[in-house]
């Protein structure tokens, strides 16, 4: 995760296949040349703007959550769906409601997706399963009741035939909620906002022409990104319409949402507004 020079900004991106739509675009257009990219997970890309190595990032809204007086957001990018998202998915051994006390393995990928479960679980469901994180093996072995994947890795078991029960939990979400989930925001350090104020204009519009670019080229993108899990071109093209790219009024609304859960289940800041870049 080296940067080759220390005169550019530093720009973290997830490379999953959820980001295929803006992110093809940006490196087909040669990307943008104030800002070096860094490819990470949500959590190595959390902990990288934490420790100032990255100036701004895709990262996780929970991890934006926890030390939101510290950064802003750029609205013009984020990654949230309303409704089934496909790549955030519980793969479980029982029905969900059968997991009170059971073993749930946790990717250790994303703190969004393991604080969203823990709502679900919790909150929605009213149960409370013993939480340790592990693998996909452990479900299969029997060590785990269930196990929460993300990401290519959940595009990768729910294309097989495992015959567990599968929950998604965006839309799960949805169901209790009637609101988007917003699984990362673009989020920026806010002692570089003033000093990197150019970089970050133009990386606003660099965003938002590789997702009307993205949007317009979808097919071909998700041609090319299928081969990636694999799974059909056209399975991979019904997912990737399915992720939202904005952090429009609604998704921040859903995001704010979350927060208040979060701070109602103990030791999460309560925040009652998003520091937006306007």
């Amino acid at each position: 995760m080296s940067v080759s020079s220390e005169k550019k900004a530093r720009l973290g991106m997830v490379n999953f296949i959820n980001t295929a739509p803006v992110y093809m675009p940006w490196k087909e257009a040669g990307g943008h040349g104030a800002w070096e990219i860094v490819e990470g997970t949500p959590t190595e890309l959390n902990a990288l703007l934490k420790q100032g190595r990255i100036d701004a990032g895709l990262v996780s809204s929970y991890a934006y959550g926890l030390d939101f007086m510290r950064y802003f957001i750029l609205p013009e990018l984020g990654i949230s769906a309303t409704g089934a998202v496909g790549s955030v998915l519980l793969f479980s051994s029982v029905p969900v409601h059968e997991l009170h006390g059971k073993v749930v393995g946790l990717t250790p990928q994303s703190a969004t997706s393991i604080n969203l479960l823990r709502i679900i679980l919790e909150v929605f469901y009213r149960i409370t399963p013993r939480y340790r994180s592990g693998c996909f093996m452990e479900l299969e072995s029997g060590d785990a009741a269930a196990y929460l994947a993300i990401g290519d890795e959940a595009l990768r078991r729910r294309s097989g035939d495992a015959g567990f029960y599968m929950y998604d939990l965006a839309e799960i979400w949805l169901e209790h909620t009637g609101l988007p989930f917003v699984f990362a925001v673009c989020a920026v350090r806010s002692d570089v906002v003033e000093s990197l104020k150019e970089e970050l204009a133009g990386l606003r519009e660099m965003f938002m022409k590789c997702r009307l670019s993205g949007a317009k080229d979808i097919e071909r993108i998700s041609e090319a990104a299928a081969r990636r899990i694999p799974m059909e071109p056209d399975e991979c093209l019904e997912y990737l319409r399915g992720i939202e790219f904005d952090l429009a009024a609604e998704k921040q609304k859903g995001l704010l949402e979350f927060f208040r859960m979060l701070a109602e289940m103990g030791d999460f800041p309560r925040i009652e507004s998003l520091n937006c870049i306007v």
